[in-house]
């Protein structure tokens, strides 16, 4: 009797569950409703080069940049598709799917050709800062950036009700994702410790970010200074410390561990962005906004941007070779797994979407190619600029003709040649001619003859789509490989178009995204298409990337 009891249960469990099971994937498949996740994760990491996803990969744990790989879809092969490669550009790119070219941001700054200022990307004087009291450090908005975002349409597609989060330690990186729509963008005041934002959002602080600002959250992360997560002989993928091409956080004799951060942030507040504590401090503040603003908990998808910034400061400072940036990325990787597990307990696992990827890349070191006999070396822009002003004033006669060499570009003063009646065609050539006899240059160009110029693909296209002639200069310089520019002889830089610059990790995971990878080429401006096409939402307005048809496959 016992066991026809038993026999008979576990039918109507099973009989249960299939029909629980049934129901389920009825309503999924349910024509009336349109199926949505509940929020999507856009994740950019500041400066990460492809190769980091595989450099450190023996000691990443299960939770993070492992989970990505395993659960998600990586696209192996994503690259850059514009100059120059920018943080600013990056982000603008990644978020409409659009060129700089199109979408304006041709640079963390750039000058603006009619008025000869120098504008910074997000910089706003109608706007005040919130948060703190009157700084010019609060007056940002996306005003500058002349097309929508993917963020900009999921508010419109649902009249709205899509709640849209920014947040960054820069300012640019949390205003430009989020879009003109945005509920909110919050980026780090150092003065303060503190997230603020702008009147273009809001007049004052939610209680979830005054409360979260009240934590001191800073003084908690530098407590114990910065030491090495492992022993420091596991470091493996690195180089050994205090090497001379390797930078010093401001208020340290040697670039070595441990690094006395706690009294180093007493005397400049800015040594905290080159920590991995920044990008603790960065997921830690979204965590608490998925919770102030109910994200992913209400009638419509909504959306959160995140930039981990101190990767890019660590970069910048110590190279992509050195100890400090492998920890910072075994820490963030840490910080990923610990994101994800709160998403999951809050969301659930697979009712959100992922992605992450980079705004950028980032070169070795010169000192270091150097040592292994790679070619490398410096160029001196301020030289070169020097050199020109003459050439330009025993030609023409006309001095100071050229205003800056912002973003790998010669910007003339156009007022100034105009008044003198001067051939601007024939300047140009005269440039371009002297240029190219340089000492690592590799191209120089007319940028109103780029179609014209003996330039390889992809470089001429890059050029190209990063030009927009009321915010780029006039000439184009391309350097050789792994030529910096001067002030890079300690750690690096970047914004070239050498795929250590370009070749950029993207990957997809959670909601309607099947595990797996591929390594066809894509472009960064496929990232939103790609994000479109799978929310059933319009692509941005100056969008010009194609959907990736292998994430989005059933």
């Amino acid at each position: 009797m016992f066991k026809s009891y038993l026999m008979i249960r576990k039918i109507l469990i099973l009989f249960i569950t299939c029909l629980l099971g049934f129901t389920k994937s009825q309503a999924q498949s349910n024509p009336s409703i349109l199926p949505r996740p509940k929020l999507v994760v856009g994740i950019v990491i500041d400066q990460m080069r492809w190769d980091y996803l595989y450099r450190y990969y023996n000691r990443y744990g299960d939770g993070g940049f492992k989970r990505l790989l395993t659960q998600g879809f990586s696209c192996e092969n994503t690259f850059i598709n514009y100059l120059p490669s920018y943080t600013a550009c990056g982000h603008a790119t990644i978020f409409t799917g659009s060129v700089p070219s199109i979408n304006g941001i041709t640079g963390n700054d750039w000058i603006d050709q009619q008025s000869g200022e120098t504008v910074y990307c997000t910089d706003d004087s109608s706007v005040r800062s919130v948060g703190i009291d009157e700084s010019p450090d609060g007056k940002m908005s996306p005003k500058n950036l002349l097309v929508t975002t993917i963020t900009d349409e999921l508010r419109m597609a649902t009249n709205f009700q899509s709640r849209v989060v920014g947040i960054s330690l820069k300012d640019r990186a949390a205003i430009l994702p989020a879009g003109h729509t945005a509920n909110a963008a919050y980026w780090l005041d150092d003065a303060s410790g503190n997230f603020i934002s702008s009147t273009y959002y809001m007049n004052k602080l939610p209680d979830a970010v005054v409360d979260f600002n009240k934590q001191k959250n800073i003084d908690r992360l530098i407590q114990n200074d910065w030491n090495t997560l492992l022993p420091i002989n596991a470091y493996l993928e690195s180089d050994s410390a205090d090497r001379n091409y390797q930078g010093k956080i401001p208020g340290e004799s040697m670039s070595d561990f441990p690094h006395h951060i706690k009294s180093d942030y007493g005397s400049s507040r800015s040594v905290f962005r080159f920590t991995p504590f920044g990008n603790t401090l960065t997921l830690d503040f979204a965590k608490a906004m998925v919770e102030g603003y109910k994200l992913g908990q209400g009638a419509a998808t909504d959306f959160l941007t995140i930039n981990c910034a101190s990767t890019d400061y660590a970069g910048h400072l110590f190279g992509p070779t050195s100890i400090e940036m492998e920890d910072v990325y075994l820490r963030l990787d840490q910080d990923l797994a610990s994101f994800f597990s709160m998403l999951d307990s809050k969301l659930g696992k697979d009712q959100y979407v992922v992605f992450l990827t980079a705004d950028h890349g980032a070169a070795d070191a010169v000192g270091y190619s150097k040592q292994h006999r790679i070619p490398a070396d410096y160029y001196y822009a301020k030289d070169l600029l020097s050199y020109l002003d003459q050439l330009i004033t025993q030609k023409f006669g006309i001095a100071k003709a050229i205003r800056a060499g912002e973003n790998y570009q010669i910007n003339f003063d156009l007022e100034k040649i105009r008044a003198a009646k001067a051939d601007l065609d024939a300047i140009k050539t005269e440039v371009v001619n002297f240029l190219r006899k340089q000492a690592g240059v590799l191209y120089a160009v007319d940028l109103d003859k780029v179609q014209e110029a003996s330039i390889p693909e992809p470089i001429k296209t890059m050029i190209i789509n990063g030009y927009n002639y009321k915010r780029s200069g006039q000439v184009q310089i391309i350097f050789q490989t792994a030529w910096l520019e001067s002030y890079a002889q300690k750690g690096t830089t970047h914004g070239t178009w050498n795929p250590y610059d370009t070749h950029i990790p993207l990957i997809f995971m959670g909601w309607g995204i099947h595990p797996g990878s591929t390594v066809a080429t894509v472009h960064m401006s496929d990232i939103t298409p790609t994000l479109s096409s799978l929310l059933h939402i319009q692509m941005p307005n100056g969008c010009i990337g194609t959907a990736i048809a292998d994430v989005l496959k059933k």
